[in-house]
């Protein structure tokens, strides 16, 4: 389970969530280049600069520009990630703002994630 006391999630819950969970919305705030070199598995790319307005469209705006559902804002699992951990912190901070209460962030960010699974 994610540590509420940080907001942060850790390596092993992520790969748990992203292999078995249909709750899981994960996002990717990282920069169009950045994203080019890999990605998480089932990773929405928002980039950190647009969240806010991301996550304050309506349900129809958003599905039009993200191709997926925007969540309700009681999902139970939401994860921001980018490169190495900071945007993602200011993502779930501009999440949890407007009222996505379970936001975390993967603080081992990509960078982690791609040097675990050997990519």
């Amino acid at each position: 389970m994610a540590n509420p006391a940080t907001n942060e999630i850790s390596y092993e819950e992520l790969k748990a969530l992203v292999e078995k969970s249909s709750n899981l919305f994960l996002v990717d705030v990282r920069n169009k280049d950045e994203l080019d070199k890999g990605r998480i598995p089932g990773s929405v790319h928002i980039p950190v600069d647009t969240v806010e307005a991301a996550f304050a469209m309506e349900p129809a705006e958003f599905k039009a520009k993200y191709g997926v559902n925007k969540p309700p804002l009681d999902i139970p699992e939401l994860v921001f990630h980018c490169q190495v951990g900071r945007r993602g912190g200011v993502a779930t901070d501009k999440a949890q703002k407007l009222g996505y209460a379970n936001a975390r962030n993967y603080a081992g960010a990509y960078k982690e994630w791609s040097e675990r699974q050997g990519k």
